[in-house]
């Protein structure tokens, strides 16, 4: 038990050793820009860049959508009907809901 003491001590009295163990400390939980606040930001920047991935994917499909359905009226009057359930006069629509 003595020798723990002994070498604890010696640490101890080693000034430049206790200031870098309270500065690791004091950077690596109390900081502002602690490990656990930098964490947090890289999880939440890798999230952002799957958000702008998936949205770019979206701008481009919306946008090949866009010129098909306004160079064909065909398929205008086809989006129509089935997104908007637009039917000419003498028609009906039978909506199917596969479970």
């Amino acid at each position: 038990m003595k020798k723990y003491l002994n070498i604890i001590s010696g640490f101890l009295k080693n000034k430049f050793l206790v200031a870098f163990i309270l500065f690791f400390t004091w950077v690596l939980i109390f900081d502002q820009n602690n490990l656990i606040e930098r964490i947090k930001l890289i999880r939440e920047v890798n999230q952002l860049e799957d958000d702008r991935d998936y949205y770019f994917d979206r701008i481009g499909i919306d946008s090949a959508r866009l010129i098909e359905l306004k160079t064909s009226p065909d398929n205008l009057e086809k989006f129509a009907r089935e997104q908007y359930l637009m039917k000419k006069k003498d028609e009906e629509i039978f909506v199917i809901v596969e479970e």
